[in-house]
């Protein structure tokens, strides 16, 4: 079985165009995939201190309809801050043959200023990453 994890954000038009990629990927019908969202907090609280669930991200729902329509067999997981170390580790942690990664358009600046967590994740990840557009 070709195991795929599938990092989206919350953009609904990007989480589709990564499943789109996924479903058409040959042999599709034999892919175990993976959908996560990275979230900045793991360990948030309500005023009681009780721990509060993660929000759902649209973008996870959005690929998981899209995918299950496809025919395929998905998982959603959660991962946290910091999002590329999250997405890297959980990556090993399912034993993906590949990552499925979104990428936006950035002026220089703010990739400088914010970083990138699409690069990170194509620079540590242990297995071949497929970043996929919006355009």
């Amino acid at each position: 079985m070709f195991r795929v994890l599938v990092a989206v954000s919350d953009d609904v038009d990007q989480a589709r165009k990564q499943a789109d990629f996924v479903a058409s990927l040959p042999g599709s019908e034999e892919l175990d995939v993976t959908v996560t969202h990275a979230y900045v907090e793991a360990d948030e609280r309500d005023p009681r201190g009780e721990p509060l669930p993660p929000r759902k991200s649209d973008g996870v729902q959005t690929a998981r309809e899209r995918l299950t329509e496809a025919g395929l067999a998905v998982e959603t997981r959660e991962t946290y801050h910091p999002v590329a170390d999250g997405i890297v580790a959980l990556a090993a942690d399912v034993d993906a043959d590949l990552v499925v990664v979104g990428a936006r358009r950035r002026t220089p600046v703010g990739k400088a200023v914010f970083g990138s967590v699409t690069q990170s994740v194509v620079l540590d990840s242990p297995v071949p990453v497929t970043v996929v557009g919006v355009e």
